[in-house]
């Protein structure tokens, strides 16, 4: 889960957000077209700039019977200090066919006020 957590903030860094959205759940997709996805990076790239550290702040697993996150969920949160500011991450991710794919990706900061 936490190599699946580095490619995806490999791509993102990368700017490489057609193959984020590619490899992500089909609840990422049906939350998002592609040029909304897309759209959503640049932006906090162009807010917040590109990450300079993270700090793990917690990592929670959820076994759900239904609703849009069924099956198993972990819930990544991170202290993270952009270039421009600093905020939580949170990664969502969900377990499809034994693999962890991105259902979810949220930037909490005042930066982006």
């Amino acid at each position: 889960m936490e190599s699946t957590i580095s490619t995806i903030n490999d791509e993102i860094t990368a700017e490489r957000y057609e193959k984020v959205y590619d490899e992500a759940s089909e609840l990422w997709r049906q939350n998002a077209t592609l040029e909304e996805s897309t759209a959503t990076f640049k932006t906090l790239r162009t807010k917040l700039g590109p990450v300079e550290n993270r700090t793990l702040q917690s990592a929670t697993e959820q076994q759900n019977s239904g609703g849009p996150l069924k099956g198993r969920a972990y819930i990544v949160a991170y202290r993270t200090k952009f270039q421009n500011g600093e905020g939580m991450e949170t990664f969502t991710l969900v377990e499809q066919n034994g693999r962890w794919l991105l259902a979810r990706y949220f930037v909490n900061s005042t930066a982006l006020k």
